[in-house]
């Protein structure tokens, strides 16, 4: 896939977007490899996801012009990405590693098109996990009162090595408005429960006490409202009267993992959107 890149785009619904676009290729000479589109009637909004190449170097500057007066005329936003180009990933993690160590796992053996240059938890747990696989690891404790100084550190090493998207790997702790303001749309949670069904605390202690059939996992982003995000992916799991609330939370743990590294890769292949309260996923 050298020099294959993928556009993604969003605007107002209207007649002509997708022969506008593809029309922009065609006189480029780009071949399209791979093309999703969605018209939501309710937001009454479009959505495009192009795969496209190769072009004949790196760079899509000679489309710049072309795609800038589009996004003028149908009030667009756009990007266009090399498909090599991997987001650079934070991790934040409290003292439950089973979400991290399969996102390091998938991302050390090529399943997850991430690169992940630090880890930052609230604990010392993950430090020696972390350096066995040369990552730089920052022990951030946090209390009420030091709140707002950790996460303008947290602000600090997202700027310094520019990264793109937050995850919480089973992070503990309550991010605050500012820093969900600061990262809007690019802090993914797993929350242990298939939402909006028991938020919070201890939710498979809560499905256990109601008797429940199914649990599952939910990766969402991240907004000021707790466990309120738009939701990236759901999957679940049956369970039965026989079991304890530590088998639903063991069986619950391989639901996390697998449900966020879906979020995850589908991220950063670009096939996530933002729509209102939603998302659409190609």
């Amino acid at each position: 896939m050298a020099n294959d890149h993928i556009l993604t785009l969003s605007c107002p619904d209207k007649p002509g977007i997708v022969h506008a676009v593809t029309g922009i290729f065609a006189r480029e000479g780009h071949n399209i490899l791979d093309l999703q589109q969605f018209s939501d009637p309710t937001s009454e909004k479009f959505f495009m996801r192009v795969h496209f190449g190769p072009t004949p170097t790196e760079s899509t500057e000679h489309l710049r012009p072309a795609f800038d007066a589009l996004a003028t005329e149908y009030q667009m936003t756009y990007d266009i990405r090399p498909v090599a180009q991997k987001p650079r990933v934070l991790i934040m993690v409290s003292k439950i590693g089973h979400c991290l160590n399969d996102l390091l796992f998938r991302a050390k053996t090529g399943q997850l098109p991430i690169e992940i240059p630090l880890i930052v938890s609230n604990h010392p747990d993950f430090a020696p996990l972390a350096a066995s696989y040369g990552i730089e690891f920052h022990h951030l404790p946090v209390t009420a009162a030091t709140k707002a100084d950790q996460e303008s550190r947290v602000l600090e090493l997202i700027k310094q090595h520019g990264i793109e998207l937050v995850v919480l790997a089973r992070y503990m702790q309550v991010l605050s408005p500012k820093l969900c303001e600061a990262m809007s749309g690019r802090i993914i949670n797993i929350h242990h429960s298939f939402l909006p069904s028991f938020k919070g605390a201890k939710p498979y202690h809560q499905a256990y006490d109601r008797g429940v059939k199914i649990i599952g996992a939910t990766a969402h982003f991240v907004t000021a409202d707790l466990d309120e995000g738009p939701i990236i992916e759901q999957r679940v799991a049956r369970v039965d009267h026989s079991m304890s609330p530590k088998e639903l939370v063991d069986e619950g743990s391989n639901i996390e993992s697998q449900v966020l590294a879906a979020a995850v890769k589908w991220y950063a292949e670009r096939r996530v959107f933002l729509n209102g309260n939603k998302t659409v996923v190609f």
